[in-house]
């Protein structure tokens, strides 16, 4: 029977009355022969992922043929990064190529990663990605910036404690007109930010009145950042709620007063719970592939003998301490649960059936001592000025501050 058969051909038989082929499953491509005569086309390679493979009943292994539509979505994972455009394709049909994309590690390339992120955000938004939170994961911020950039439909974005500084790329990223109508929650606290950072971080929307349009919360917390900020949070106009505790600011009612004056923020007496940390999540399709990158950070680099030759240079100038205390440092964060109470300084917008804002800024005037006495003071003269009155009205500007000398020069006018 075997000289029957060609060398290249293949035996199937019935058995159980199925249809099965003798061979393996995966036929090897055949070598061309070597001749300058045209040779037929080569078959097509038949692949494991093509069948689906079960046990029945006796413990023999049987396998089925997947659907066409299944075939067709794993081929077009697989080349996800040569798609020029998803758009008008049903969301089932993007969802279910997503989950064959991200089984198959393509988002994890760093090569097609970027792409492929690319052509599912253009053509389902906020379906990717709604809500990210990267707190205290500043390595996969540094690793992952391209494709973070994709993620144009984000509401919410946790930076916290991500190192930023001052001068960050992911600032011009906030600021682009990708982000301008979809972000509403920001959260930078924790990242050595200070006023300059913040200046430079609102320039664009001071300077061109765009970007940011629909941010609702801000987080400043944990940052050296002076009163003097206040007045580039005024681009903002849409801003709701603003955390600034663990700076410089100091609550006192000329803060109050000066806050709300620009802002229209006031000061709450208890901690808001929109910002706790359990709020913040990552939403989305690509909620698995977030988690998937940083797996892959936290693996051993291949690079492994050239760290080992910098531990040991380090070690050699004793310095291998100080390196590692720096490298192993976690950005400034709160540690006592005490402190966190205390400090909390949270400003909201309140609605305007309440009447807050009439109430805060007269709580402001009576409140501060020093303009108590300036203005009993000068009730005072007023009752005494009204009973010997001389000079015209519009010489009375008097003050505590003047010296007799002073009041004789001005009587002189």
């Amino acid at each position: 029977m075997c000289s029957l058969v060609p060398d290249n051909s293949t035996l199937y038989i019935r058995e159980g009355g199925q249809l099965r082929r003798v061979n393996d499953i995966v036929l090897a491509e055949p070598k061309p022969v070597s001749s300058c005569r045209r040779t037929k086309p080569l078959p097509m390679l038949l692949k494991k992922e093509h069948f689906i493979f079960t046990y029945n009943a006796k413990g023999n292994l049987q396998y089925s043929p997947r659907s066409l539509f299944d075939i067709s979505i794993q081929f077009i994972a697989e080349n996800i990064h040569h798609v020029d455009s998803l758009l008008d394709f049903p969301e089932q049909i993007g969802v279910k190529l997503f989950a064959a994309t991200e089984e198959k590690c393509v988002f994890s390339n760093q090569e097609t990663g970027p792409k492929a992120l690319q052509v599912f955000n253009d053509a389902y938004g906020d379906m990717v990605l709604t809500s990210l939170c990267l707190r205290n994961r500043f390595p996969l911020l540094s690793e992952r910036m391209c494709e973070i950039k994709t993620f144009h439909s984000l509401k919410s974005l946790d930076l916290f404690g991500c190192r930023l500084g001052d001068s960050h790329e992911i600032f011009l990223h906030l600021t682009s007109s990708s982000l301008t109508g979809s972000l509403v929650e920001l959260f930078i606290g924790g990242n050595c930010l200070s006023d300059i950072g913040l200046q430079r971080l609102t320039a664009p929307i001071r300077m061109f009145k765009k970007g940011l349009d629909n941010l609702q919360l801000l987080d400043l917390s944990d940052n050296p950042i002076s009163e003097r900020v206040i007045r580039y949070l005024t681009c903002l106009s849409n801003l709701q709620n603003l955390d600034v505790s663990g700076t410089n600011f100091k609550l006192g009612p000329v803060l109050k007063k000066t806050m709300y004056d620009l802002t229209g923020l006031v000061c709450s007496e208890k901690p808001l719970d929109i910002f706790e940390h359990s709020r913040c999540k990552t939403e989305g399709w690509a909620e698995h592939v977030v988690n998937q990158w940083e797996r892959i950070a936290s693996q051993v680099p291949k690079l492994k003998k050239i760290e080992d030759s910098r531990k040991s240079a380090l070690r050699f100038f004793g310095r291998q301490k100080f390196i590692s205390d720096v490298l192993n440092s976690m950005p400034l964060v709160r540690q006592n649960e005490d402190e966190d109470a205390t400090e909390k300084l949270h400003f909201y917008k309140p609605t305007p059936k309440h009447g807050i804002p009439k109430v805060q800024v007269n709580d402001t005037a009576e409140d501060s001592p020093k303009p108590s006495c300036l203005n009993a003071r000068k009730r005072q003269r007023q009752t005494e000025g009204s009973e010997t009155r001389q000079s015209p009205p519009g010489k009375r500007f008097s003050s505590s501050t003047l010296t007799a000398a002073d009041k004789d020069m001005l009587d002189s006018y």
